[in-house]
């Protein structure tokens, strides 16, 4: 009788120890390369430690139900989880208590505009570009820039909703309100696409907002750009005959600001469209050092001056016509 318990109880030793090593120190992969599991909301134990048996994740189901016995209080999460290597089930646990779910990560820079933005979609493989395009296209300088993290499944509509709600949350914060917000935003697109040193932000949104007021063009190249992707000519520089395109995007042919916003802005941006600096100025043109600063002027012969000395640091010969709206292929043109 003794023996036979004695027996029982090193049986029992040895199925308990051999379980812990399972668990504990095990390290199992039944699949190749990778592999993903998709728990949805309110999957019970039981159905979650068949799917990941099944996918290859854990050798046994009741390995895994073994792990969630010894640690009660990590209760898996749902969302769809990614495995490239072997790992035990205490591992796999953990990872699903903590929430590790796989995403895809889209970083979208200050100034994207919506065709930038759909090449970066379709290389994170959320979405054609194309599809993109068209679901994002109204939407034009309210999906805010920033870095996401998107479900593998998200689709293009997730993606612009989740942009325009951040874009809502910033203009929140930023004290933004309803009245006048679209031509805020435009005009901070305007400021997005031209400054680069944020000093210089303010600066530039009070130069665009002086030119308005005494009814001058406004001749900001980034909306020759954009009308040119907009009609799906867009050749990677600025020709004359985009500048003298009648689309009505092209500020060097129509006066006002252009009719929607030619780049997604970020918070400095929609900050300094919001409280625009103080000062006369009128004209803006880059600085030959390359230091992405600008020389800010008054009055017309003082912009030419300044026109000059950024060809001339440059040693770059005027265009023909001496248009100074030509100048600085190589950095900002002048204004």
């Amino acid at each position: 009788m003794r023996t036979g318990l004695r027996a029982g109880l090193f049986l029992a030793g040895v199925a308990a120890a051999l379980s812990l090593y399972l668990v504990k120190a095990e390290r199992y992969a039944g699949f190749a390369g990778e592999v993903f599991v998709d728990i949805p909301l309110g999957t019970p134990s039981v159905r979650i430690a068949g799917m990941l048996a099944d996918a290859g994740v854990v050798r046994h189901p009741w390995l895994f139900l073994l792990a969630r016995a010894m640690h009660p209080r990590w209760k898996p999460l749902a969302g769809e989880y990614q495995f490239t290597a072997p790992a035990t089930p205490e591992r796999v646990l953990e990872r699903l208590a903590r929430g590790d779910v796989y995403t895809v990560e889209l970083r979208v820079p200050e100034g994207t505009d919506v065709y930038d933005l759909a090449e970066l979609v379709e290389a994170a493989g959320l979405a054609p570009a194309k599809e993109f395009l068209r679901v994002a296209l109204p939407h034009e300088g309210y999906l805010f820039p920033s870095t996401y993290r998107f479900s593998r499944k998200a689709n293009a509509r997730q993606v612009v909703e989740t942009m325009r709600h951040t874009f809502e949350e910033v203009w929140q914060e930023l004290g933004g309100t309803h009245e006048r917000r679209r031509e805020t935003v435009i005009l901070a697109s305007l400021v997005e696409a031209e400054a680069v040193k944020d000093d210089e932000r303010a600066r530039i949104a009070r130069v665009f907002l002086n030119r308005l007021k005494k009814g001058m063009r406004l001749e900001c190249d980034p909306t020759v750009k954009y009308a040119a992707k907009r009609e799906g000519r867009w050749r990677g520089v600025i020709y004359r005959s985009d500048l003298e395109s009648r689309n009505r995007y092209n500020t060097y042919v129509w006066y006002g600001l252009p009719p929607g916003p030619v780049t997604n802005p970020g918070r400095r941006s929609l900050e300094a469209a919001l409280h625009p600096a103080e000062t006369e100025d009128l004209y803006f043109v880059a600085r030959a050092n390359g230091d992405g600063g600008h020389v800010f002027s008054r009055d017309y012969d003082a912009h030419q001056k300044a026109v000059r000395e950024y060809r001339r640091g440059l040693n770059h010969a005027p265009p023909p016509g001496g248009n100074s709206r030509m100048a600085g292929k190589a950095g900002r043109k002048a204004r």
